[in-house]
């Protein structure tokens, strides 16, 4: 293909689709003008990417492509009505529809981790496997109660929302090759199950259980949900069903896997807010513990609630104007 005799065939109908792109209003004549200027530009990117993909030109294309369509068919805008239905009928319908599978990974991997404590308060002797005597004393005479004071509230705050959300982001996105996953959580049970085990056997379970309840209720359901949906995406490409081309199974499988993470920042905010003002608060651990659980209590009633029925009601989990289908090129 000769790209400069190319561009000067086609330069001119490319030129007006960028100018019919970029007015508000268009006459009846000029909509159909844009079009069917919007169908041959695509078919004029098919071609050159597939025949001579000079990445200046196609780049130049795929903007007027996509100007046209966003033309066409409207581009989407921020609206607080939208954030709105996102929190009351998107976020927790995703979230609802895969609930046997983050269910039963926060079942498995919860008796996984208490299975664990439970081996080291019979066995203390296997942590020093894994950490010094040394260690072992500072961990609980000193450092885990120090943890959770050791920075400002905010900064606290800030830096264990921004790691959770990586982690959670981490077990949605490993779930597709199924094994990353389980690994990371197994990583998580161990490292929680030695830890309580050793401040239990030593005989600090009040301290154990009263600064890791608060927070540590949402932050793991949360972590829960993430690699449960992350394993439904890997399981819809398997098991994509009858209707559904496995292609098409986890293109909407992930897009709801996308939803649930937007979602589970803002779920990961709240529990870094509770760890960090909530966690080294000088309330009784009773207290701390309570109001951590009334907020976990909560998130599950909202989920199951609000999820089941957005679901009854007909709820979609497609964003309006996403992934809309390209007009057939002429």
């Amino acid at each position: 293909m000769d790209l400069d005799a190319y561009v000067a065939e086609h330069g001119a109908e490319w030129r007006r689709l960028d100018e019919l792109s970029r007015r508000r209003k268009l006459s009846a004549a000029e909509a159909d003008e844009l079009v069917a200027l919007y169908q041959r530009a695509a078919t004029h990117l098919s071609l050159i990417r597939s025949r001579s993909p000079d990445p200046i030109l196609v780049a130049r294309l795929s903007r007027l492509v996509l100007a046209g369509r966003n033309a066409l068919t409207g581009s989407p805008t921020f609206s607080l009505a939208g954030v709105g239905r996102f929190f009351t009928h998107t976020f927790p319908l995703a979230v609802y529809r895969a609930w046997p599978w983050w269910c039963g990974v926060a079942t498995v991997f919860t008796a996984l981790t208490f299975g664990l404590m439970a081996y080291i308060v019979s066995n203390p002797q296997v942590a020093g496997y894994f950490v010094s005597d040394a260690d072992i004393g500072r961990l609980v005479n000193q450092d885990f109660a120090g943890y959770y004071s050791e920075y400002m509230p905010q900064n606290s705050f800030l830096r264990v929302w921004t790691h959770n959300a990586l982690i959670t982001g981490v077990c949605l996105a490993s779930g597709v090759a199924f094994l990353p996953v389980f690994y990371f959580l197994f990583q998580d049970a161990l490292n929680v199950g030695l830890i309580g085990g050793v401040m239990i056997a030593y005989g600090r379970a009040d301290v154990f259980f009263g600064l890791i309840v608060p927070h540590g209720l949402l932050e793991l359901t949360a972590v829960y949900i993430g690699a449960g949906v992350g394993l439904r995406i890997g399981w819809s490409w398997v098991a994509p069903g009858p209707l559904r081309t496995r292609g098409r199974a986890l293109a909407e499988t992930a897009l709801e896997g996308m939803l649930v993470a937007l979602g589970l920042v803002a779920v990961l905010l709240v529990s870094g807010v509770l760890e960090g003002f909530l966690t080294p608060s000088p309330l009784p651990y009773i207290v701390k513990d309570f109001i951590g659980f009334l907020v976990w209590a909560a998130f599950l009633v909202y989920v199951f609630v609000l999820g089941r029925r957005a679901q009854l009601e007909g709820h979609s989990t497609t964003v309006p104007g996403e992934a809309a289908d390209a007009l057939p090129a002429a």
